[in-house]
């Protein structure tokens, strides 16, 4: 999440979530500090503390569930992510739970239907990128979209010690929006990239007195 943005980042791991995939973490909270100090914006409402407390920054893969992210930080562009994760339910109900095969597939009937939904982000341009992704990685991404997308995962990344050391862009979120565009890929920019590298666990923002920032860091 960029420094600035404390009613932004992204998609990610919850605890006793029964329905979770079975490659997402789940968080033990046995030994976490009684009065935790979070990252400012993790705080700032109840949302917040559940999503930065259990999700936000835990690695995540599978393409679906990347593909969801991919999106929902598409969606998010312009708006507090907040907007997003209150809506999440019904951008997953609606996208047919981002399974790409079926978004691929959508037709116009689909489109107008999301156009009409009241539960998400009813904007045009968005609702067709979600689409065109889809189609793209299916027939631009052979090698799967979790490889694709982690592949721009830095070997090292430098915890940041307070949120204005945090950046909007990297040269590693810089390069994946580049090559997910020349995949045919769209609306998504290099600050969208990032919103999805630090929400899933590509990067670790968890900024240094975070009581999710790793012992080894603290």
């Amino acid at each position: 999440m960029a420094a600035d943005d404390l009613g932004a980042p992204a998609n990610r791991h919850r605890c006793d979530d029964t329905d979770a995939p079975a490659n997402r973490r789940r968080c033990d909270d046995a030994d976490a500090p009684a009065n935790r100090r979070r990252c400012d914006w993790g705080d700032s409402t109840p949302d917040y503390v559940a999503y930065h407390d259990t999700e936000w920054g835990v690695p995540l893969r599978g393409d679906n569930a990347l593909f969801e992210r991919l999106s929902l930080e598409a969606f998010q562009s312009g708006l507090s992510w907040l907007t997003i994760l209150r809506k999440r339910e019904n951008f997953r109900a609606a996208f047919a739970g981002f399974d790409i095969a079926t978004v691929a597939g959508f037709g116009e009937a689909d489109r107008q239907r999301l156009l009409a939904d009241a539960g998400i982000v009813r904007n045009r341009a968005k609702v067709d990128a979600a689409v065109t992704n889809a189609r793209a990685i299916l027939d631009n991404v052979p090698e799967g979209l979790t490889e694709l997308l982690w592949s721009f995962a830095p070997a090292e990344h430098q915890r940041p010690a307070l949120m204005t050391d945090i950046p909007a862009m990297t040269p590693e979120s810089k390069a994946m929006a580049k090559e997910l565009k020349r995949r045919g890929f769209a609306f998504v920019g290099p600050t969208t990239a990032y919103a999805m590298m630090q929400a899933t666990g590509m990067v670790d923002d968890h900024v240094a007195y975070c009581w999710r920032a790793t012992p080894v860091d603290k």
